[in-house]
């Protein structure tokens, strides 16, 4: 929790320290404009662009660095000679003789932090790469964001369908299917009458509790192929990101499976697209199917089991 902390409280030393050494050297130098002024120490000239990326910076960082550098008389700015959109900088003479001046004194901080990384049992240098590496490919608030999703779904319970949560289930497909479409004849049937439409004829409707509140359900009813079809599934719009979706899918793929089933057939529409992403999640994949009753339907998935 306090790694952020940490780390700001540890760069403030060096940079405490830093502002130190340049005044023991006599070098009016800010510590924040060394990695510009490094990456100048060649005689080439290189734009803002070529600078920030080489040390890492954002460009209106550089940019402002090198307003400073410039103000100071040790870095000058110029128009590129084949492009005068670019704005090309190198450090001027003062900046070059500040530079020679300061060889002493690279010299002394280069062995000083040797021998301090040598009284230490890790090397700074690679852990900070390594972070780096890792944050670049999930940053911290992602990686946090799916812990926190994780530990939320091991509250989620599937449970199979009741009569007390007859009207959970209405109201969780009306609320999505009115938000994009309109209901259709089969939706009031099957979800007004889901023993009669779904249960009796051999389905079976699984529902999603989080902290025992009905937040998401799913149906699966036989096909005459003897496959399975997973129709009317359902999250509630506030229980979004704790992964019910996958979970009721993962039910029901696992209920055809232990009926014998050799597939899983649905139908949806490209709209939906989160919904089409968490399909292909589970492994189906897109069919040309026979024409569908529904009117909103316009895309036809199967995940083949056998």
């Amino acid at each position: 929790m306090a790694l952020g902390s940490r780390l700001r409280r540890l760069a403030d030393r060096m940079t405490e320290d830093a502002a130190g050494i340049y005044d023991l050297y006599q070098v009016p130098l800010q510590p924040k404009w060394f990695p510009v002024f490094y990456s100048l120490s060649g005689t080439e000239e290189k734009t803002i662009t070529d600078v920030a990326r080489e040390i890492g910076h954002t460009h209106p960082s550089v940019s402002q660095i090198v307003r400073e550098m410039s103000a100071k008389g040790y870095v000058i700015e110029k128009k590129g000679a084949a492009d005068g959109r670019k704005n090309f900088v190198m450090l001027s003479p003062a900046g070059q003789e500040l530079r020679e001046k300061m060889q002493d004194q690279i010299d002394d901080v280069t062995a000083a932090i040797e021998k301090a990384m040598k009284e230490t049992d890790h090397d700074l240098w690679k852990a900070i790469a390594e972070w780096e590496f890792l944050l670049d490919q999930k940053n911290l608030l992602q990686r946090v964001r799916a812990e926190k999703k994780k530990r939320e779904s091991r509250q989620v319970q599937i449970v199979d369908y009741a009569p007390q949560y007859q009207e959970a289930f209405y109201k969780l497909n009306e609320e999505w299917i009115t938000k994009y479409f309109h209901m259709e004849d089969s939706d009031y049937k099957a979800l007004y009458h889901p023993q009669e439409y779904i249960l009796d004829k051999g389905g079976f409707i699984f529902m999603a509790l989080y902290k025992e509140e009905p937040l998401g359900a799913c149906a699966l009813i036989p096909m005459a192929d003897g496959g399975f079809e997973m129709a009317k599934m359902a999250v509630s719009p506030k229980a979004q990101g704790l992964g019910i979706g996958y979970l009721l899918g993962q039910a029901c793929i696992a209920k055809a499976k232990d009926m014998g089933a050799h597939r899983v057939y649905l139908e949806s529409n490209t709209l939906l697209k989160p919904a089409i992403n968490l399909y292909h999640k589970l492994g189906f994949n897109k069919v040309a199917g026979p024409p569908s009753p529904y009117e909103r339907a316009n895309i036809q998935m199967q995940l083949l089991l056998a």
